[in-house]
């Protein structure tokens, strides 16, 4: 962290030109991000390869999440700074509290320019549904009803199939097969491109458990990292997930759609079965909103097995559920909005749109090719 000696006028002159001049450079970054072509072209499709192919071929090795690692060294700093200001206080050391606020003034703008640069400014680009020419609008109810038939029928076509050791796959096969999965779609579509894909299981994974996390990306690292306790059946398809966020989908209805894409077409019948499961359960919640008779009709649809674990799942966030999980919520759902999302939690339920819009177009990602699938459109 920049270290500046607040009793000598030079030095505080460097820390506020300092703090000027990575301002400055945080104000261009962003307005940068009201030209989502010039991101696409400039930052997602060059500078950002580059960091992502050499994060990931440094670290894609290691068993455990670098990232994870930087998270607790700032932990510790932040938690550091915080005891120091509060012996100042105390002490009502007022010259030295100024030198701690110009440190962490300087570090907070390192920070967040690091995010933006190494990862972030993807939010800006321009949205999935032009990059994969998918046709997203408005839908009618018959529509959303008729495609979620199409998912509940598949999930239990899906969830019928598996064998009690597929109900006891291990992690490291179900990365396995997840990284697999993301190489597959991008083999073809370049903006499905990945580079050394993987997904590592989160050091803080008890505490994701209390905070109702399934994952998540580190942008300072190019490492994905997963809630390893949850339940089996949200493993895959969050593996999947989270190396969407690695490719640079930053959006997340955007990385829940291209988990979702990757899922389905993979061999794996867990991992299939696990993205149908999510797009029946984000579905069935669009058709709660719309209508709750068609709701309770498409319910009845649902095979036990599919139920049970449904059920289960429920079980087991609501075993964590406490204020510090609402309390996170609040806070990413303004990370969200800020971050060019602003709908905020709800954003993760527009992966709708992506999905009414790949089953409408009739089209198929990955494969080599666009092919054809059964879906008619209702209208």
């Amino acid at each position: 962290m920049f270290n500046c000696n607040i009793h000598k006028a030079p030095f505080l002159n460097h820390c506020l030109l300092s703090i000027a001049s990575l301002g400055l450079l945080l104000l261009i970054m962003l307005t940068a991000g009201n030209y989502p072509e010039w991101v696409e072209h400039y930052y997602s499709q060059t500078v950002y390869h580059l960091i992502s192919q050499l994060w990931h071929f440094l670290l894609s090795w290691l068993p455990f999440s670098l990232g994870d690692v930087f998270y607790v060294i700032v932990i510790i700093c932040l938690l550091h700074i915080s005891w120091k200001l509060l012996c100042y206080g105390m002490h009502k050391q007022l010259k030295y509290i100024g030198k701690a606020v110009l440190n962490l003034t300087v570090g907070i703008q390192l920070f967040i320019i690091a995010f933006y640069l190494l990862w972030g400014m993807n939010y800006f680009r321009p949205p999935a549904a032009k990059l994969l020419q998918l046709p997203v609008g408005t839908y009618t109810l018959s529509e959303l009803q008729a495609i979620t038939t199409l998912i509940i029928d598949s999930a239990n076509a899906s969830r019928a199939t598996l064998t009690t050791a597929q109900l006891n796959t291990q992690n490291a096969v179900i990365y396995q097969k997840a990284a697999l999965a993301i190489q597959h779609i991008g083999s073809e579509h370049p903006a499905l491109q990945s580079f050394y894909p993987t997904v590592k299981p989160s050091m803080f994974t008890p505490l994701l458990n209390y905070l109702g996390t399934a994952g998540y990306f580190n942008p300072f690292s190019s490492e994905a990292q997963i809630n390893y306790e949850m339940p089996l059946v949200n493993r895959p398809v969050t593996a999947c997930h989270e190396m969407a966020h690695q490719i640079g989908f930053a959006r997340e209805d955007e990385a829940n759609f291209v988990g979702f894409i990757a899922g389905i077409q993979s061999p794996d019948r867990l991992l299939r079965y696990s993205a149908y499961y999510l797009a029946m359960d984000e579905l069935m919640h669009q058709v709660h909103q719309r209508d709750t008779l068609v709701f309770h009709e498409l319910k009845k649809r649902i095979s036990i097995p599919v139920s049970a674990d449904l059920k289960a799942e429920r079980l087991y966030w609501l075993h964590y559920q406490n204020q510090l999980g609402r309390l996170s919520s609040l806070f990413y759902d303004r990370f969200l909005k800020i971050n060019n999302q602003p709908e905020g939690l709800r954003t993760y339920n527009r992966m709708i749109n992506l999905t009414i819009a790949y089953y409408r177009s009739g089209k198929k990602l990955g494969n080599g090719n666009w092919k054809s699938i059964k879906y008619v459109n209702p209208n």
